[in-house]
């Protein structure tokens, strides 16, 4: 018989994946404009941290401000909503991991544009989580050994391996398994360390007594830019005005986001399936009130340098003004 801890992080499991569901259902074309003349717009958001401004700016009435009413659907991997934003169905995603849609744009699958900047990495905002007993002891010895990450070849293994170059430590053999499963393939044996994401992290730490292996968001890592809310050329160029306010408003909640934490974590559980308590004690992302090219150029030399591009990107053209 399972453990209650393990059956509650599976029934996370399964909450996140009937949310996926609800992505199928979009309508494309769907209504422009609300019954008060709002402009509606429907965006994919994973339930991270990464996520937090979207939902302030709809709670706090940031985006009504701009004359936008934001349909929020809840979805596993930012990258489940890249069909749907191609087909028009969903207007913008969040908590967009920005090494997905800089290859996909490389690909020419994507005509990126980026509404705004997400997160950037700051300590224990991620961390690599072992059993309690485990026998890895220190970041060297996961060298060989099974990983789980949410996406392959994404930003949890390029700034993991980027932290294990510098300590001239051997690399990971990673597998992919979605952050509400983590939990219990850690406590089943399937991976022997997990790279999990707040509020993931936290949460996996608190059930199941799992112990911080490696700060994720340690050295090189610290300050990259980790996510994002982007869109399509198409979309910009379509509705510049729903763009340029669907920007202010997400930069005027991020502001908030850095200015008053307490916000963030009173918005958390509304969203995530974290309690108040476990909120009060999750490690914050830093969420920067505009987007920067210079930063976002970091990213891209890392990429390219682990081989995740062919060739240089330059972010400042993908950026709505």
């Amino acid at each position: 018989m399972s453990s209650p801890r393990l059956r509650r992080t599976s029934r996370l499991a399964a909450l996140a994946a009937a949310a996926a569901l609800v992505l199928a259902g979009c309508d494309s074309g769907g209504t422009p404009h609300s019954g008060d003349g709002r402009r509606q717009l429907t965006v994919a958001a994973l339930p991270l941290t990464d996520s937090a401004a979207l939902y302030l700016a709809r709670d706090r009435g940031l985006f009504a401000k701009e004359g936008l009413d934001v349909r929020i659907v809840p979805v596993q991997q930012s990258i489940q909503a890249l069909p749907a934003l191609l087909k028009g169905q969903v207007d913008a995603i969040a908590s967009a991991n920005y090494v997905t849609y800089f290859q996909a744009y490389e690909k020419g699958t994507l005509d990126l544009r980026i509404l705004a900047e997400g997160v950037r990495i700051a300590p224990h905002m991620m961390d690599v989580l072992v059993p309690r007993d485990s026998a890895l002891k220190s970041p060297a010895d996961l060298a060989g050994k099974k990983v789980a990450v949410a996406v392959l070849n994404n930003i949890q293994s390029l700034t993991l391996n980027a932290i294990l170059d510098a300590r001239h430590a051997g690399r990971p053999v990673y597998r992919q398994i979605l952050f509400p499963q983590m939990g219990p393939a850690l406590q089943r044996g399937q991976a022997d360390a997990v790279h999990a994401v707040e509020p993931f992290d936290t949460a996996i730490q608190g059930e199941l007594g799992a112990r911080v292996l490696l700060d994720g968001g340690s050295g090189p890592a610290r300050g990259l830019p980790a996510s994002g809310y982007v869109t399509t050329a198409a979309f910009v160029k379509k509705d510049p005005k729903a763009a340029a306010g669907f920007r202010r408003a997400v930069e005027a909640a991020s502001e908030l986001a850095a200015r008053d934490p307490a916000a963030v974590r009173a918005e958390l559980p509304r969203y995530t399936k974290v309690t108040a308590d476990q909120a009060a004690s999750i490690h914050l992302p830093a969420y920067p009130p505009s987007a920067d090219p210079a930063v976002l150029r970091r990213l891209v030399r890392l990429m390219r340098t682990q081989g995740l591009l062919g060739k240089d990107i330059d972010p400042a053209p993908l950026l709505v003004r």
